[in-house]
């Protein structure tokens, strides 16, 4: 059974172009590792630090990034993205022109006979209603269509605030971050049958089980501090790695 690969929170765009190049590097290398095992790859969210897309123009900045998710899908790995709160929302280009499958919200995956539930992690839970009402005016396809009415220039420096609005929404400390996600990890594995409930977010690493059933909480933690970690699931177990 091949494996499953898991990445959160490189917010590529974010940093200094040192920082950004050593990102690409490092991703280059877990590419060339899941084309060489035959692995799928699952992006869970605030991939990019901002995106705004258009029926005709690519924004400048992610060409490098692009073409190597591109040269992963035809190399024969399924890739999947589920968008998080920085790339608000990931439009038909993905899907048309670079193969990758674009979801929103909870996804269930079967594999291996296990259960994987993932998300980015942005929504989820109690609380945090100011989040949630944003998350639905910047994905409402009516303010979307306006926005794409803009100038190039003026509506990518609009989603770029947004971002920024966003990361200003979360506390400075990450990780004294609210455990929300582990608590509703917790809470749903009250409810319902799964082996790993898998995300991001609050860009802290962590695995620990949340039910006696052995139901298990992952979270990727993010890479704009020199953490270059990844999750891989392969023979009967759920690792974090770092490249």
């Amino acid at each position: 059974m091949s494996a499953l690969y898991f990445v959160s929170d490189l917010h590529l765009g974010l940093q200094e172009p040192q920082a950004e190049a050593e990102k690409l590097e490092r991703l280059e290398t877990l590419f060339s590792t899941i084309a060489s095992t035959g692995g799928s790859l699952f992006l869970l969210g605030d991939i990019l630090d901002y995106w705004m897309e258009y029926r005709h123009v690519i924004p400048k900045g992610f060409t490098r990034f692009f073409c190597m998710l591109s040269g992963l899908v035809r190399s024969g790995v399924s890739v999947t993205w589920m968008a998080g709160n920085h790339d608000f929302y990931l439009g038909s280009y993905f899907d048309d022109e670079l193969g990758v499958k674009t979801m929103y919200g909870l996804h269930e995956v079967q594999h291996d006979g296990c259960t994987f539930l993932m998300a980015h992690g942005d929504g989820l839970g109690d609380g945090d209603l100011g989040y949630k009402l944003f998350a639905r005016f910047v994905r409402n396809r009516f303010n979307l269509g306006l926005l794409t009415a803009f100038h190039s220039d003026l509506s990518t420096a609009l989603m770029s605030w947004f971002s920024r609005l966003s990361r200003k929404h979360k506390k400075s400390d990450m990780r004294a971050e609210s455990t929300r996600l582990f608590d509703f990890a917790t809470s749903l594995a009250q409810e319902r049958d799964f082996d790993y409930f898998v995300c991001g977010h609050n860009h802290s690493e962590r695995i620990e089980t949340v039910h006696e059933s052995g139901s298990a909480y992952v979270n990727l933690g993010s890479w704009i501090e020199g953490r270059y970690q990844y999750g891989v699931y392969e023979q009967g177990q759920f690792r974090l790695e770092q490249l």
